[in-house]
């Protein structure tokens, strides 16, 4: 069955062109990640990367989640996340505003559009407060010493740091382009997500050298954590597959003189509706107020300069704050996700203006009711699951006797686990739709 497929998925010529165009943009934007920021001091940022405690960790998680980009302070170093943490601002206001409510419940086609369109509006400024937060934080961190060879916003330092600035946030732009770029020509709907997902996936052979360097126990190190990461992806999968079929009656049907009898289905209610998405929210979150009391640590009184220092503190990576903040943020996330989604969907009026009904619930208003009912129900454990999986990393380093070193390694080899499995669940289901709507569905179920 799968080598059918992927004969067939070469053999097709739109759907080769799109594979080719979306490798082709990825190759692209590896590329760009290695372009570095003018003005960038190596032996500073070098001295940041071999840091312990807090400070070492987000930089190193920051360095995962960018693909590598941020250990040489690329033009990438933001990746598309002033992106995502934009969409989140609008999301949280779309229930808030009743205009925006109203636009995307009476047109959601050009509700979206708008969306979209002031989402990358959003991204300009929160790209150049990401940059100069980051900047910030990492200047926090080697006092007395700033990764740039010239920083500042007066004097002779304000054009070097204006360009660092404009190239950070061109290199964001560039990153969000090359996505929608994919979208379009390429895997549709997958771009931004793939952007993500290579970024990933680039720093797992270079961390898996380094556990294998270690001869005492990389080894063992290694085949402990092949293992929770099969039983991890298999859960993942697992879950993510979960449904809850909800039954449906739909009307008989008119043929000439005759009725056709009414026909039963089902509505089928995802488990993890949400995906990989509030993962991503709840990492973008977490980064702001680390970003927010950048600004602050250099502050003339002591009182805000600590209280400024224990934020950096507690939303640290690998901090048992951080993982317990972590969890509930995205379980609180993967609710709030669901419900958007949930009610753009309207089921309820959807199904009355096809004249189908629950049995036992009335049609309209009473059904989306119910069905929100069930949906939160089915979402409480996929929620719990998804927390439970985003800190995995954090209580086996915990549990596993290695030194914070492996631990470290084994927190940034499978923090984006879940990124990475859903990445993957999606591309190959929308390449399956591809290859029916070409026509290759007989051919794939032939095997």
């Amino acid at each position: 069955m799968k080598r059918s497929a992927w004969r067939y998925l070469w053999k097709s010529i739109d759907i080769r062109k799109k594979l080719l165009i979306t490798l082709l943009i990825l190759v692209l934007y590896r590329l760009a990640a290695n372009i570095p920021v003018p003005g960038i001091d190596r032996t500073v940022l070098e001295q940041l990367a071999q840091q312990g405690g807090a400070a070492g960790n987000l930089f190193n998680l920051l360095d995962l989640l960018s693909g590598g980009t941020v250990s040489n302070f690329s033009i990438l170093a933001m990746g598309v996340y002033p992106y995502i943490t934009a969409q989140i601002i609008l999301q949280l206001l779309v229930p808030i505003i009743p205009a925006l409510e109203r636009r995307m419940k009476d047109n959601p086609r050009e509700g979206q559009k708008f969306m979209e369109r002031w989402t990358v509006i959003l991204t300009v400024p929160m790209a150049l407060l990401s940059a100069v937060g980051q900047i910030n934080i990492f200047n926090s961190f080697v006092p007395g010493q700033s990764i740039l060879t010239a920083y500042g916003f007066s004097g002779e330092a304000l054009l070097p740091t204006l360009a660092t600035l404009l190239s950070m946030v061109a290199g964001t732009m560039f990153g969000i382009w090359l996505g929608q770029l994919i979208s379009e020509y390429g895997i549709p709907n997958q771009g931004l997500s793939l952007i993500i997902f290579s970024g990933i996936v680039a720093r797992i052979p270079s961390h898996l050298g380094s556990i294998l360097s270690d001869r005492t126990n990389g080894w063992w190190l290694l085949l402990v954590i092949l293992i929770i990461l099969s039983l991890a992806i298999f859960a993942i999968v697992f879950v993510q597959q979960g449904r809850r079929n909800v039954p449906v009656l739909f009307p008989g049907r008119r043929i000439g003189n005759r009725m056709s009898m009414p026909v039963r289905s089902n509505l089928p209610l995802m488990v993890n509706m949400a995906g990989m998405i509030p993962l991503i929210f709840a990492q973008s979150f977490l980064t702001f107020p680390t970003i927010v009391a950048s600004y602050f640590v250099q502050s003339q009184s002591e009182f805000i300069k600590d209280v400024a220092l224990g934020i950096t503190r507690i939303f640290g990576a690998n901090t048992g704050w951080y993982s317990l903040v972590y969890f509930v943020t995205v379980v609180l996330f993967t609710f709030f996700y669901t419900d958007v989604l949930f009610t753009q969907q309207n089921y309820g009026e959807n199904l009355k203006k096809q004249g189908a009904q629950i049995p036992g619930v009335v049609r309209g208003a009473p059904t989306q009711k119910y069905l929100t009912k069930v949906q939160r129900r089915i979402t409480l454990p996929g929620a719990v699951f998804l927390g439970a999986i985003a800190v995995l990393p954090y209580l086996l380093g915990m549990i596993l006797p290695v030194g914070a070193r492996q631990a470290g390694l084994f927190l940034i080899s499978s923090a984006g686990l879940l990124i990475v499995v859903g990445v993957v669940r999606d591309t190959f289901n929308i390449i399956e739709a591809e290859l029916k709507l070409h026509g290759y569905e007989e051919s794939l179920l032939k095997g």
